[in-house]
């Protein structure tokens, strides 16, 4: 957000507070919508954030769930099999080797029986490690379900915390979004005429590479409606045009003016060249780019189109950012 033409911007105040200079109440209360904007969008990426996690944990408990519910299969099964087991040791099976041999035909049935035994006793062995390890896995699974539904509930009260808040945003900003334009509609005409003009539109080389892609596509946008939250395809705010921009190009960034101040690398504004993101304001909730070291291109705010600016009027800049190079 900038008014670049007719004054510097100051300490937010109500227009009430300054009813005999509408521009400078128009200049504030664009910075207030333009920092609540920018609150808005970073609310709307910690719900996103925070349903993904919901969603991931409600999955995880029904995963640990049909895993618990196979374990619990396995171990009335393996138990069944240790109760027969068990079962033959006490009504067909009780045999020792003095037994076994008082009641052998020949020494082949004695072996026979012996080996009976031995099969038997592996057989139970066997059984019981399995059954215990069902009952472990059993046990296991049941902690991973009470864990995943544990955190299902805390991002679900998180979810709907993040909700409650981004409503509230959302409501002042509106608010604040009437007031810019009651404050718009009581600058002079000629004023007006001069904040809705799209200024420079004649064509401009960009460098080769991404970072050319990103520009050429930021400078197709000139004369764009501004609208808060939005991202295309004919109207803008700030970091919308600049994400679309560089998605243009391929890159993905963030959806705010504060998350794009922490991508790529940091750039002195000496060094500013064309396609670089220059972010202003301590909020760093306005973001423009680089046309080169003297120009950016940006959606300015509410009542300006998007349009090109000397870099140093924009505001102050709070970080340089270089997507490429």
């Amino acid at each position: 957000m900038v008014v670049v033409l007719l004054f510097s911007t100051a300490p937010a105040v109500s227009l009430a507070a300054q009813p005999a200079d509408p521009a400078r109440g128009y200049a504030e209360l664009t910075e207030q919508a333009t920092r609540l904007n920018e609150e808005v969008l970073r609310a709307q990426e910690d719900l996103v954030l925070r349903r993904a996690e919901l969603e991931r944990a409600t999955a995880d408990v029904a995963a640990a769930q049909q895993v618990e519910r196979q374990a619990k299969a396995d171990e009335e099964g393996f138990r069944g099999q240790v109760d027969l087991l068990t079962e033959a040791s006490f009504e067909g099976a009780r045999f020792n080797q003095l037994s076994a041999l008082l009641v052998a035909d020949s020494q082949q049935d004695f072996l026979l029986r012996l080996e009976m035994m031995r099969i038997l006793a592996e057989d139970k062995a066997d059984s019981l490690a399995r059954l215990s390890g069902a009952v472990e896995k059993a046990r296991q699974a049941h902690q991973v379900a009470e864990n995943a539904r544990s955190r299902a509930a805390a991002a679900t009260e998180a979810a709907e915390r993040l909700k409650a808040d981004l409503d509230a945003r959302n409501r002042a900003l509106q608010g604040q979004i009437a007031e810019v334009r009651t404050a718009l509609a009581r600058l002079p005409a000629p004023v007006v005429s001069q904040l809705r003009d799209p200024g420079d539109r004649s064509r401009i080389s960009v460098p080769d590479g991404t970072a050319g892609i990103a520009l050429r596509f930021a400078l197709e946008q000139r004369g764009d409606e501004y609208r808060y939250g939005a991202t295309g395809l004919d109207q803008w705010d700030c970091a919308g045009l600049t994400m679309k921009s560089y998605a243009a190009a391929g890159v993905a960034l963030p959806r705010t003016s504060s998350g794009q101040a922490a991508v790529g690398r940091a750039v002195s504004r000496a060094d500013v060249r064309a396609g670089d993101l220059i972010v202003y304001y301590a909020s760093r909730s306005h973001v423009a780019m680089a046309v080169d070291n003297a120009r950016a291109v940006h959606a300015s705010t509410e009542g300006q189109p998007v349009k090109i600016a000397p870099i140093d009027a924009i505001g102050p800049i709070a970080a340089i950012r270089r997507i490429e190079g």
